[in-house]
């Protein structure tokens, strides 16, 4: 429900602060347009599967979605990894956001099953709106000894952040360039390497690139594949 009138979302139970006391207590920008947030609370009674989210009110008649991208043993401290692209309430509500200030949320939540404990590789393909489930996803891929590729496509101000975040094994490529072409996908190195043709893909991101990228999968190896995308060129969200 990314947008609803103001009564709807006075009126449903789904965005009265469920866990109360949650405060920023930390923000960091990765870049001009990629910030992280730590988020202080008691989490205990929370599960945080890979892809676990919160469904946040950033006006009084829009909600947006924000993976979670890090939790502590504790689970008193969370941490999310945003988008500010400057185009959307979403993005101008967490921009604002600051130590000390207090912010509602409801329990988190799952609607996808995104990590396969079973499968042995992981190849993992997203652009900045994916970087918190890349955070997400990689210390369980190496608590489990899994062998691991990410794929990203950033704007050139964000090439440093997967090697920031601790993303290993990353390849970045430009954004809007390789994967708008689905003939070009054809030629990825990792397509044409015997070792990863039976992985199993996570594609994530904008759902051209996504759709693009599944279809090739789909049609040259045998790779088990999940997807879902984030967001569409020309539609509100965000």
């Amino acid at each position: 429900m990314p947008s609803a009138p103001k009564w709807v979302f006075d009126t449903l139970n789904f965005f009265i602060s469920q866990i109360p006391g949650i405060h920023v207590c930390q923000t960091e920008y990765l870049s001009r347009s990629v910030k992280r947030i730590s988020l202080q609370g008691n989490f205990e009674k929370f599960q945080f599967p890979i892809g676990a989210f919160f469904d946040i009110r950033v006006s009084e008649t829009d909600a947006r979605r924000y993976t979670v991208a890090e939790i502590n043993n504790e689970k008193n401290r969370l941490k999310l990894i945003v988008y500010i692209h400057g185009k959307g309430c979403g993005s101008d509500f967490m921009n604002q956001l600051k130590p000390g200030d207090r912010i509602k949320l409801n329990k988190p939540r799952t609607e996808q099953k995104y990590y396969d404990k079973s499968v042995e590789k992981i190849v993992f393909f997203g652009d900045e709106t994916s970087l918190a489930l890349a955070s997400s996803f990689l210390p369980i891929m190496q608590s489990q000894k899994k062998q691991y590729r990410f794929l990203f496509e950033l704007d050139a101000e964000n090439n440093h952040i997967p090697e920031l975040l601790g993303l290993e094994n990353s390849i970045v490529f430009p954004k809007l360039d390789l994967f708008e072409n689905p003939d070009r996908i054809k030629d990825l190195t990792i397509l044409k390497n015997d070792d990863w043709l039976d992985a199993y893909f996570v594609l994530t991101g904008n759902v051209k690139t996504v759709q693009n990228f599944r279809k090739i999968i789909k049609t040259q190896i045998n790779g088990r594949i999940k997807h879902h995308g984030y967001w569409l060129q020309g539609k509100k969200g965000l």
